[in-house]
């Protein structure tokens, strides 16, 4: 594979994370035939997932604590040419930086965010996180988490995404398909992966038990909304996509107006 970089990757085995891995790094080499690899930049939080970008020969940064959004807003909004893609955890995201999500949903930054989400602080042992499940037994909670866990998929829709999606790392083949198709996409791309955590959260089991592909594409976002909700089964694939004008783009038309304003003035 041309993308690895020879790095030793450092995850527990069986984590969920190696199948994040592979969906990505197989969507970029598919898409390479159309798109140069040198237009890609990734971003990458803190968390276990955060090593991902030292095992993909791309051009790469890694950022602090909840702030993989504002630095893909930069890059994207600095040179709209570049494809960006970050990667971040769900307590990276859901939790520290669920301002700049909800921030970069609304503004519909061109770039691709994917969220590794195990439901726990795996990298610091154990901790519950915002979509930890009620009754989760960690090192924060330890007679059981109280709260009932955050819904990534309503949220984002909500705020206004323009393309959402949840796969699980076990189906690589999905995650790939749905990977390319948020690269693709104009505007910005969510995608909640569904990923284990051997050694904190082992959910292998449950979600091969409870994931089901949605059957029905939703036809508006409070259709897709109304399904995010549903708590029949977990589902998977995607939950709603649209095109509409980007943040760059509005950024784009409002400085030509400023600049014409300038002019304007000039020659008065």
């Amino acid at each position: 594979m041309r993308l690895a970089t020879g790095a030793r990757i450092v995850w527990c085995p069986g984590c969920g994370n190696f199948g994040i891995l592979k969906a990505f790094t197989q969507a970029v080499e598919e898409l390479s035939a159309e798109v140069e690899l040198e237009r890609f930049v990734l971003v990458s939080g803190v968390g276990c997932h955060g090593k991902i970008a030292d095992y993909i020969a791309l051009s790469s940064f890694h950022t602090i604590h909840g702030r993989v959004p504002p630095l893909l807003t930069g890059i994207k909004l600095a040179n709209p040419g570049l494809i960006v893609v970050g990667f971040a955890g769900d307590g990276d995201m859901y939790n520290e930086g669920l301002v700049h999500l909800i921030h970069a949903a609304r503004r519909n930054i061109d770039a691709t965010l994917i969220v590794h989400n195990n439901s726990v602080y795996g990298l610091t042992t154990g901790q519950a996180t915002a979509t930890s499940p009620r009754g989760f037994r960690g090192r924060s909670t330890p007679e059981g988490n109280p709260e009932e866990p955050l819904n990534p998929i309503a949220l984002m829709l909500a705020s206004g995404a323009s393309f959402v999606a949840r796969c699980f790392a076990g189906d690589t083949a999905h995650l790939k398909q749905i990977v390319k198709r948020a690269i693709l996409h104009r505007g910005f791309s969510f995608i909640d992966v569904l990923q284990p955590c051997v050694t904190f959260n082992n959910t292998w089991k449950l979600y091969k038990e409870k994931v089901r592909p949605i059957e029905r594409p939703p036809e508006s976002r409070e259709e897709a909304i109304k399904l995010a909700c549903s708590a029949d089964s977990v589902l998977t694939g995607i939950f709603y996509s649209e095109e509409r004008e980007t943040c760059e783009e509005q950024v784009r038309i409002e400085a030509r107006h400023a600049s014409v304003k300038t002019l304007i003035e000039k020659l008065k």
